[in-house]
């Protein structure tokens, strides 16, 4: 039992500990309609795209939080657009998007030779090195991605699964993909300092992704996203602290483990029951 306790006795510990618990969180709400609408290369692009902001609130001395919410909004703003531009596909606005604004993150750091922790914390993250006030930033994360989830959660469903129903009801599928792109920002943002932009997709997609086997509602799949986050988040930091490994990517790591074992079983479960193929959801 001292093993699993000992190691969450740690101030730091605790901290990185309740950090991952709300990121988990944040992640199940966007994850789940980037797993079901098969977003995961737009959330890559955008986990990508923060560099910009960043590099540049680092070398002005600035927040990096804000240059982080600066670039989001810039590639939203720019998926939004090349996406309503008729000639040009979505994959190819978002690769566009995607190259161009690491490039000019690249590019501003590589104008300072003073970038290397700082590039490696984006890069990676630093779960250990949360505070209280990053806590609290993430509470309130955490309420805006719930109040959004909420509000959109019809249009959502409808932008998800059938499009031009959205249309016809008057819910505004234009809006609500904008708003959708914006709340896959926040959960990147919010996570970002934690697990690094390289791993952040491993909270934002892995958890969804394990949980959609098992549940039967697209509520059911988020709530599920995030036991299995946090779940991913213990255990991670569990494994770090005894095995002296990344604690970021440990998370992150044992994040897609859980998907393999979730996927392996349910196979395992399929082929004692019925060969029927699992279906999507349902909308509720």
């Amino acid at each position: 039992m001292e093993w699993l306790t000992a190691p969450f006795e740690v101030t730091f510990v605790q901290r990185a500990l309740w950090g991952g618990i709300l990121v988990s969180a944040i992640c199940a709400l966007a994850g789940t309609w980037v797993v079901l609408r098969g977003m995961a290369f737009l959330g890559d692009a955008m986990s990508h795209g923060l560099l910009p902001g960043v590099a540049l609130a680092a070398l002005f001395g600035g927040n990096l939080l804000v240059g982080a919410v600066a670039s989001a909004v810039v590639m939203t703003a720019g998926v939004t657009v090349l996406g309503r531009t008729p000639r040009i596909s979505q994959d190819t606005g978002i690769g566009l998007l995607f190259v161009g604004m690491l490039s000019l993150g690249v590019i501003i750091v590589s104008r300072s030779q003073s970038f290397a922790v700082d590039l490696t914390g984006f890069l990676f993250g630093d779960v250990l090195a949360v505070r209280e006030q990053d806590l609290f930033l993430l509470g309130v994360a955490l309420l805006v991605a719930l109040t959004v989830s909420v509000l959109g959660h019809r249009a959502f469903l409808a932008l998800t699964f059938d499009p031009r129903k959205a249309r016809t009801l008057g819910l505004r599928p234009r809006l609500a993909h904008a708003v959708l792109l914006a709340l896959l920002g926040l959960a990147i943002v919010a996570s970002f300092h934690i697990v690094g932009t390289l791993l952040v997709l491993g909270l934002l997609i892995a958890p969804p992704a394990a949980a959609l086997p098992w549940a039967h509602s697209v509520r059911g799949v988020m709530l599920l996203a995030a036991l299995v986050g946090m779940a991913a988040t213990f255990g991670g930091l569990l494994l770090s602290w005894h095995l002296s490994t990344a604690a970021g990517a440990t998370v992150a790591a044992l994040a897609v483990s859980l998907f393999f074992l979730s996927h392996l079983a349910s196979g395992l479960r399929h082929r004692r029951t019925s060969p029927a193929t699992p279906a999507l959801p349902k909308a509720d």
